[in-house]
């Protein structure tokens, strides 16, 4: 039970009214007070203050203030007057529960606005940010602009001047090339002129030695020289047909791996088959969720979260979109064997199995992990034959492995038990 608080005192102007109320014993720090502008209650435990008020106050400017385990009151009155006590004397019971609750209502209202009003005044603060760092961003980018413009501007005025410079050497070497060619033509036409000379004074020596020719000769002389000028006529036109072998890919045959480009095209006929044989689970996946890589990653950050059942449908959409990757299938029999899924364990690191096949040093790893993850759903199928021997052939591959050493000798205890129970 609370004890009300009985010895207060108080006194007032025509303003203010000043009440000190002792708490005596009691960690004052931890008050609890609620005032309206016509009722205060004051809860320290054990120690309880209720009062309604003779006439209201300013609540928003009153004041309270804990010295010496007392709470001093300064409340501001509404009204220039004197009161004639500080509570409401001779009111009955239903009254005094209404104003209780006319002042719980009140505070309640008033705690509202003030939440509106603080997040009216957060939202305009946040428009005002938000419009200052607008306009910073728009004067920033405004600066950049310049700066862009003043460097294109800059750029263009020097590649002009190199274009000038330029067209300057190449007018330059163009007329040095000209007077090049007029000099070798000049020379050209000097050697013609004495190889000329040269030819007139040889036949008119030729025809001083030898001054008449018989008749016939001068026809030899007009044979040889059609014979000299006479040209074989030009080839008669035809077609030359070529054919090609139809390839897919752009090399020539003579330099394709003709195995290899099969075994891709039956992948790839493959992938679009089960694309469109499950396109209604894929048709709501974008671009990104299509690719198994993807998928696999995201089932893994699954896995590791916890979320067994969300990594399974991770796993499910990426073998559906390519079912020939064996670590989608160890991972989602890691998922299964989470669950006690245990017989779609088993399934799961048998197609891995199968499909690490051959098997080399690049793959050890994941056909370990098959073996040990279905040799792991055997024995807690109490199947303890099939699980000896799926980690001894795990152990075939990793013999330096203690971890599965010890496992497998502790299903030899098992099976060894079993057979001497039985």
């Amino acid at each position: 039970m609370p004890v009300w608080v009985r010895d207060y005192s108080w006194r007032q102007t025509d303003t203010a009214v000043f009440l000190s109320l002792p708490m005596r014993g009691a960690r004052v720090t931890q008050a609890n007070i609620f005032c309206t502008d016509q009722y205060l209650k004051v809860n320290v435990p054990p120690f309880l203050f209720e009062a309604i008020l003779y006439a209201p106050v300013d609540d928003t400017s009153s004041t309270a203030k804990i010295r010496n385990e007392t709470i001093f009151f300064t409340l501001y009155k509404k009204e220039v007057a004197m009161w004639e006590s500080l509570v409401m004397e001779n009111g009955d019971k239903e009254k005094m529960q209404r104003i209780r609750e006319n002042a719980v209502i009140k505070a309640q209202e008033k705690a509202d606005e003030e939440e509106k009003s603080k997040a009216v005044t957060k939202r305009e603060h946040k428009k005002f940010a938000l419009e200052a760092t607008m306009k910073l961003e728009e004067t920033e980018r405004k600066r950049i602009e310049n700066l862009k413009e003043e460097e294109r501007k800059k750029v263009t005025e020097e590649l002009e001047i190199w274009k000038e410079k330029q067209r300057n050497e190449e007018k330059q070497r163009r007329i040095q090339r000209e007077e090049e060619i007029r000099r070798e033509r000049k020379l050209i036409e000097e050697k013609k002129k004495q190889e000329t000379n040269k030819t007139l004074k040889a036949g008119t020596s030729k025809a001083r030695s030898i001054p008449t020719k018989a008749a016939g000769s001068s026809g030899n002389i007009f044979s040889e020289k059609l014979k000299e000028e006479s040209f074989p006529a030009p080839r008669s036109a035809g077609t030359i047909k070529i054919s090609f072998t139809s390839r897919v890919f752009p090399t020539a045959l003579r330099e394709s791996r003709v195995a290899e480009e099969e075994e891709w095209l039956h992948k790839q006929a493959e992938a679009r088959r089960a694309m469109n044989a499950n396109f209604s689970e894929l048709k709501d996946l974008n671009e990104e969720e299509k690719n198994p890589d993807w998928l696999k990653d995201k089932g893994n950050k699954m896995f590791a979260t916890g979320n067994y059942l969300a990594a399974v449908n991770a796993y499910n959409l990426a073998i559906l979109l390519n079912n020939k990757i064996p670590v989608l299938y160890l991972n989602r029999a890691a998922c299964h064997l989470k669950l006690r899924n245990l017989h779609k364990t088993i399934e799961d690191s048998s197609k891995a199995l199968e499909l690490l096949i051959p098997p080399v040093p690049d793959n050890a790893d994941a056909r370990v992990k098959a073996y040990v993850r279905r040799g792991t759903a055997f024995c807690q199928l109490e199947l303890y034959a099939e699980g000896l021997q799926d980690y001894e052939a795990a152990l075939k591959i990793d013999p330096t492995n203690k971890t599965l050493e010890q496992d497998a000798e502790k299903i030899q205890h098992i099976i060894h038990g079993t057979a001497q129970d039985s």
